[in-house]
């Protein structure tokens, strides 16, 4: 059966040695956030994970959701409790204002909680997950009464929230959605509608669901110019805050889908459902890309995380399975065979998962840094230098990090030989899980066609080379030190590839488009095991610097991390040389068959 240990210690070192958390004290929330707090903190959420989600995870998936004849949604057995155990510790308005009952705290430290319980539970986790999203959108483009209507009780857990956007004829292009809003006399909206692939549209989790819809208003501009958002409660709620009369809004189906089992996700049917708009009319999707932004981070740690737990089992098993003999002479004389983590086949791709989840998590929490420091520094150009690379990386830890999450979840199942493919194993359950990552809030090739069609040169590229800066003044900074060149030398081989790279596309992708289409996801890539690979200089220094300090009780800890990052950097990083090769084959070959040839 499966594993899980929270890596709090892992964790910890990101944000204290390597972002320097405490720095950034100034910032409202951070203050509270000392090192024996957040070791308290991370310490409570990884005992959460895996005492009360992990253990549902496996029969969750197993059992999965079912539908009654009433529309109603039972989760698997075991989900209830778990919910409540999560729910009632606080966790998901740990970084929302207290104004609305929230902590308050960081938003660096609430993706540090996500990817423990994600990996943990990640069908269960979507449920919260969605809410906290809703609770965003509400949170930038609500009234105050939809505020104060809202956002307490899905802040305490005790209602949830969803995005509804997709339709049967229509996912990316929403420009083409159907689902009508028309006006009441009272100022609601009447919706009708169908919408698929709802996460977490109906369960018995929660006592209401708020779906956040996106509809036309009568009469509104045809594509995505005549687009609102509207909040349709499930129940609907009195002036008092009690719960009323049913809403026009139901499940049609639940759909059958390859992973993410406990998850309920659902065709929603709405037959003139009472809704209030959020938002200005017909801008909707301002609305929900508040949502979309803050859940294509999260898709970006699901990706993390069951990268995380699958190479856990997989280093575990290696431990213990015994299966031929060392190539350089016996390791166990007293058994029959050596166990298989001896083999450097095995230890290729454990090292090679370690290696982007180590790194992974120091980018993921990177990029949730730049968002605090965006949404709530005070200095105008600092808060603009992290919005933009905020928005620069976003589509890449989206991108980059659920690719790996797949590919690795692939490489652990693969360690188990045979056993990794019978169910009670558990590996099969994070390659079916890992894979709709790649798949939901934007596939991935729509991530990478958004950073080289649109946010490469969004403001004349300022974001990109505000962080072709940042990192070619980190080499330069360290060049001399001996104990960092070798690391550095191969950062500075990838940087050097990727601004190639973007330059190759300023000069051959504006007279032919298909150029930026035909190398987007090599780029997305290329630029991915840059940033990485920047995460992996910051933690070598880190290391080095803790090693100079005489910290005994870390030395294995550290030297580790040495270890891990010279790997990344002689296997994994001069893939950066084929990425770009890819991109200056250019479009001509992938696009020379006529259609019908395929």
């Amino acid at each position: 059966m499966p594993v899980y240990k929270a890596p709090v210690n892992d964790t910890l070192f990101v944000l204290n040695d390597v972002l320097g958390l405490e720095r950034y004290n100034n910032l409202p929330g951070f203050a509270d956030a000392t090192p024996d707090m957040i070791e308290a903190i991370l310490g409570e959420a990884g005992k959460v994970a895996e005492e009360a989600l992990f253990p549902v995870n496996y029969s969750g998936d197993q059992e999965g959701c079912h539908r009654h004849d009433d529309a109603s949604v039972s989760t698997p057995k075991g989900f209830r409790e778990a919910y409540k155990a999560y729910r009632e510790g606080g966790w998901i308005g740990l970084a929302v204002p207290e104004e609305f009952g929230g902590q308050g705290l960081p938003y660096t430290l609430h993706c540090a909680v996500g990817e423990y319980t994600s990996a943990a539970n990640m069908s269960l986790m979507m449920y919260p997950g969605l809410t906290q999203g809703a609770i965003a959108a509400i949170l930038v483009h609500g009234t105050q009464e939809q505020k104060q209507t809202y956002l307490p009780k899905m802040v305490d857990g005790s209602w949830s929230g969803t995005m509804n956007l997709t339709e049967p004829h229509c996912g990316t292009d929403l420009g083409m959605l159907r689902t009508k809003a028309v006006p009441q006399a009272d100022g609601s909206y009447k919706i009708s509608g169908q919408k698929i692939f709802i996460s977490a549209g109906e369960h018995d989790l929660t006592d209401n669901i708020v779906h956040l819809v996106l509809a036309r208003i009568e009469g509104a501009p045809e594509g995505t110019k005549g687009i609102s958002l509207f909040i349709v409660p499930k129940f609907l709620v009195g002036k008092d805050g009690a719960l009323g009369a049913r809403n026009a809004v139901s499940c049609g189906a639940i759909e059958h889908k390859m992973g993410i089992h406990g998850n309920a996700t659902c065709v929603m049917n709405y037959d003139q459902a009472t809704g209030f708009l959020i938002g200005a009319e017909n801008r909707g999707l301002n609305a929900m890309f508040v949502m979309m932004n803050e859940a294509r981070l999260m898709v970006g740690l699901q990706g993390i995380a069951i990268s995380e737990i699958a190479y856990q089992n997989a280093a575990a098993y290696a431990r213990d399975r015994i299966q031929g003999r060392s190539l350089s002479g016996v390791k166990a004389p007293d058994k029959k065979a050596d166990p298989i983590i001896v083999h450097p086949d095995i230890r290729r791709s454990l090292m090679t998962i370690r290696a982007f989840n180590e790194a992974g998590r120091a980018f993921l929490l990177w990029t949730a840094l730049k968002s605090d420091i965006a949404h709530r520094a005070t200095d105008e150009k600092e808060r603009q230098t992290a919005d933009d690379i905020l928005g620069l990386v976003t589509p890449i830890l989206k991108g980059v990090m659920t690719d790996r999450g797949f590919d690795h979840a692939v490489m652990a199942q693969q360690v188990f030989g045979g056993h990794g493919y019978i169910e009670e194993h558990g590996m099969s359950q994070y390659v079916r899980d890992a894979r709709i990552a790649m798949i939901y809030e934007g596939a991935n090739g729509i991530q990478a066609l958004d950073l080289v069609g649109r946010k490469l040169a969004l403001n004349g590229g300022r974001a990109a080379m505000a962080l072709f800066k940042e990192i070619g003044d980190f080499c330069e900074e360290n060049r001399s030190d001996e104990k960092l060149s070798f690391f550095t030398k191969h950062l500075k081989k990838g940087l050097n590839d990727v601004q190639g790279a973007t330059m190759w596309f300023m000069q051959n992708a504006m007279a032919k488009p298909d150029n930026a289409g035909a190398g987007s996801t090599d780029y997305m890539h290329l630029f991915g095991l840059v940033v990485l690979g920047y995460m992996w200089v910051k933690m070598a220094k880190a290391a080095e610097d803790g090693l100079a300090s005489g910290d005994a009780s870390r030395e294995d800890f550290l030297r580790n991390k040495l270890v891990t990052a010279r790997f990344f950097m002689e296997r994994i990083m001069p893939e950066t040389a084929l990425r770009k090769a890819r991109i200056e084959a250019g479009a001509d070959t992938m696009m020379a068959l006529a259609a019908e040839a395929f």
